[in-house]
């Protein structure tokens, strides 16, 4: 007998002698990671697609030129920068001329007599509407259509700052439907709202039209991926779930959003791309179809025989035997857990310790949100290409994540976090006060922090929650980063006022959520909660020092010492 196959048979008399038997255990019987899983994973791609239409696509809607000049009629004849140069005075900002003035002169007289502009000429606000620099944004936009620049340039950010009221606002809704009723019909419900609302967009004549529409829209924002994400998660036994979770944000999410800016540009004017991004989430009403309903939440209703249904089917298509005994040994324990199925999310703010760690994850997700949103509305004032510059922030959506999948359960998720986000910090800054190329080199990198931050505390959050409200729960932690998110164009908005201090307060953000991240409990090494009590253990043992791969080789030395000493006593 060697030292590993006592190891082994260690652990397999452990399993046997099991008091109860959970649901990650019933779940891993029937296969950890077979063909059923992955129809699951692939069946979720259009639903991350979905998640980048409704979040992203309001950038490439309303967009305005950062180049831009008074409409000066009498200089028809006259190329558009010559315009700009003759018509426009000369200023200190940024663009070296007036965005928002020009000269109130007789323009014939001008033109006849070869008169130079002179800085003692009369000047005006812009009287006749704005041209724009269209080698930046090729196409209309509903910002340069309806002219929200200059007295109306906080249009963009008011509109975008509704679409987050929406947010909360279904983050609510489609939260309580999601534990009422379940995951599939807050799935179903959400993408119809996008659909809807998205389609309206098309049809907005003025600012207030726009961010209702935008507002129906933003109900869905989070929901119609959360969901299925969430399914994944339930789906996928705990040795493989961080891995295959974030690899359907690396994969489906990232692919989705690089692609979104040459869809824009194909689209050629937002009207089209309201009604691209928007028409084809009418078909998340086949989901019922193609996504199964999460065995968590059938459990927290105390549907158990149809829970065990789903795992049997699941052991069926990945050609395991789940053990009849290990079943009824799992209705046992489920039939010793107190039913929890009436707890509403009310339930977390009576207990003082799930209360202070619940807390703590929307704190955490407020940090990580604004600072990435606010990141991505950062883009215009890199002084690059818009397009290019959000494909490479996109880009790094994929090696982030991928890093999340292969590393997080070996660093733990806090560790991950505080360092990440320290990173992404110090670059904000950087790129807050750099120029050319270089802006766009560190944003990349601030980005690439915060996409790992932002994943972590996304996957963070639902593992600290009980099963019976951990939708209603999920729903409050996104809500509170759309709370924050209100925010954050006004962020962007100050850009106006001193051009790099929107970079320096995401930096500042970032480096809060670095401080927070010390006090929230690792869940590494720890199953899903399924019920309160559960959660209570978590939340008090923070271990603030433990790291999962220090923790694995202790564990494994521990097994290692008791199979040599079994070992010795057999010879």
């Amino acid at each position: 007998m060697t030292a590993d196959k006592a190891v082994r048979e260690i652990e397999i008399k452990l399993d046997k002698t099991k008091d109860k038997v959970e649901y990650d255990d019933l779940l891993s019987s029937a296969g950890e990671l077979g063909l059923y899983q992955w129809i699951v994973f692939i069946s979720s791609f259009p639903f991350y697609a979905f998640g980048v239409f409704v979040y992203l696509s309001q950038m490439f809607i309303t967009e305005v030129s950062p180049n831009h000049w008074c409409r000066i009629p009498g200089l028809e004849n006259f190329t558009d920068l010559q315009r700009r140069d003759l018509g426009v005075p000369k200023d200190n900002s940024v663009f070296g001329y007036s965005q928002c003035e020009m000269y109130d002169v007789n323009w014939t007289e001008v033109l006849t007599t070869g008169q130079q502009p002179d800085k003692n000429w009369k000047i005006i606000p812009c009287q006749y509407g704005w041209e724009f620099n269209k080698s930046e944004i090729p196409y209309p936009t509903i910002g340069s259509d309806f002219e929200w620049v200059c007295g109306k340039s906080s249009y963009q950010a008011t509109a975008q700052a509704i679409f987050f009221v929406g947010s909360i606002t279904g983050g609510f809704l489609f939260g309580w439907i999601a534990d009422r009723f379940g995951r599939l019909p807050a799935t179903i419900i959400s993408c119809v709202f996008a659909a809807v609302g998205g389609t309206a967009s098309s049809f907005a004549r003025n600012l207030i039209e726009f961010s209702a529409a935008r507002f129906i829209m933003g109900m869905a924002c989070d929901t119609c991926m959360v969901m299925p994400y969430l399914l994944i998660l339930e789906y996928i036994a705990p040795r493989y779930r961080t891995l295959i979770a974030n690899l359907s944000f690396a994969v489906f999410y990232s692919a989705t959003a690089t692609a979104l800016p040459w869809i824009a540009l194909a689209c050629g004017h937002w009207k089209t791309i309201c009604l691209a991004t928007s028409v084809p989430m009418i078909l998340g009403v086949l989901a019922k179809f193609f996504l199964p309903e999460s065995p968590m939440w059938l459990l927290s209703k105390g549907r158990i025989d149809e829970a065990v249904g789903k795992v049997l089917v699941i052991g069926r298509i990945n050609k395991k035997e789940v053990p009849p005994g290990m079943i009824q040994q799992f209705k046992s324990t489920m039939a010793n857990v107190k039913e929890e199925q009436n707890h509403s999310a009310l339930e977390i703010f009576k207990r003082p310790a799930v209360r202070r760690m619940f807390i703590l994850a929307c704190l955490e997700y407020m940090c990580c949100t604004v600072a990435f949103d606010g990141l991505i509305r950062s883009i215009g004032q890199l002084e690059y290409d818009f397009f290019v510059s959000f494909t490479l922030m996109a880009i790094t959506e994929f090696p982030s994540v991928l890093l999340i999948a292969l590393f997080m359960d070996y660093t733990g998720r806090r560790w991950l976090c505080i360092v990440c986000l320290a990173i992404s910090s110090v670059f904000c800054v950087l790129a807050a006060f750099a120029s050319g190329t270089n802006t766009v080199i560190f944003a990349v990198v601030a980005r690439f922090g915060i996409n790992v931050g932002y994943s972590a505390i996304t996957q963070w959050a639902p593992e600290v929650l009980p099963t019976s409200v951990r939708g209603s729960g999920v729903a409050i932690v996104h809500i509170s980063g759309y709370v924050a998110s209100f925010l954050s164009p006004y962020i962007v908005y100050l850009k106006e006022y001193i051009f790099w201090l929107p970079l320096v307060v995401v930096g500042c953000i970032n480096m809060f959520g670095v401080l927070i991240a010390f006090l929230l409990p690792e869940t590494t090494l720890n199953g899903m909660p399924q019920t309160f009590e559960d959660a209570e253990v978590l939340a008090r043992n923070r271990g603030l020092w433990k790291l999962p791969f220090l923790e694995t080789r202790k564990e494994k030395k521990k097994l290692k010492g008791e199979s040599n000493q079994a070992f010795r006593l057999d010879t």
